[in-house]
């Protein structure tokens, strides 16, 4: 679900970080590895949940929508469903939806945020 940068992205990035991470370590590299331990772990969350994240994102658009398609297909229905008018933008399972896929998407980027947990109990 990693969508910019892709996680492919993201690993050449640290891979190039750390064949240049050698020499002294200054107030900048420190911070840069910091980067690049907080980008580690989030591909590692990425890695454990994104896919069943996206699945479960394509299964709620595919039943919103009354349409089968991939994960990508399924967004663009979506978006011109919205901009056609052919989808209420306050219709409750929308909102449902959207919900959904903005809580497990802050699961993965951001799971120290302060009110992912009380999201969770909703």
């Amino acid at each position: 679900m990693i969508t910019c940068p892709t996680a492919g992205e993201l690993q050449t990035a640290l891979a190039l970080f750390d064949r240049e991470a050698e020499g002294p370590a200054d107030a900048r590299r420190v911070f840069l590895a910091r980067v690049a331990d907080n980008a580690r772990a989030l591909l590692a969350r990425e890695a454990t949940l994104g896919e069943a994240a996206e699945n479960e994102e394509r299964a709620r658009l595919s039943d919103l929508l009354g349409a089968d398609g991939d994960f990508t297909d399924l967004n663009h229905r979506l978006c011109l469903a919205l901009r056609s008018g052919a989808l209420d933008p306050r219709a409750p399972a929308l909102l449902a939806h959207l919900r959904a896929t903005a809580i497990a998407r802050i699961a993965i980027d951001q799971p120290g945020y302060c009110g992912l947990e009380a999201l969770l109990a909703d």
